[in-house]
């Protein structure tokens, strides 16, 4: 499994902890941005980034995105088809995201977690598995039907001019 990592300057220093950690733990990991921390960066392009990989290689990657409060990288991360992006603040929440969702984006507010707690949340995202439990994917399978509609209803717009 590849996991393709992205941060914001906020997110920055936090990725760098969480990039090292994953590829000592063995992990195969692609850092899709900031290659600086550069305070003039905006997140839309490194979640956008990642997203794009995860959303194109959706059963073989995962995707982790870092900024501040977590919650942009999240929005946009959950534009693209086949994305399921969760905003995470513990463990247990790591938890649910894969187990009850099967979420393939983990997104972390860097302004409220510790470096360990990060660690934390981040192993049990990758160690939990997608329980499959019928309730779960009717869940899923209502999101991706949501999913095709919108594309369905954007591409119509689009081929309409408006």
């Amino acid at each position: 499994m590849m996991i393709y990592i992205g941060a914001d300057h906020r997110g920055f220093d936090l990725k760098e902890v969480l990039k090292n950690s994953l590829k000592l733990a063995g992990y195969s990991v692609m850092d899709l941005g900031g290659a600086v921390k550069d305070e003039n960066d905006d997140y839309p392009a490194i979640a956008m980034k990642v997203a794009e990989k995860v959303s194109s290689e959706v059963e073989t990657a995962r995707g982790i995105l870092i900024c501040g409060s977590g919650v942009g990288v999240s929005v946009v991360a959950n534009k693209f088809k086949g994305i399921r992006a969760a905003l995470v603040g513990n463990p247990n929440q790591a938890f649910d995201s894969r187990n009850d969702d099967n979420a393939n984006v983990l997104a972390l507010g860097s302004n409220y977690l510790d470096e360990e707690t990060a660690k934390k949340i981040i192993v049990t995202w990758l160690e939990t598995p997608f329980a499959s439990d019928e309730r779960y994917k009717r869940r899923i399978e209502e999101i991706s039907a949501l999913e095709v509609k919108m594309f369905k209803d954007t591409e119509a717009e689009s081929e309409d001019g408006y």
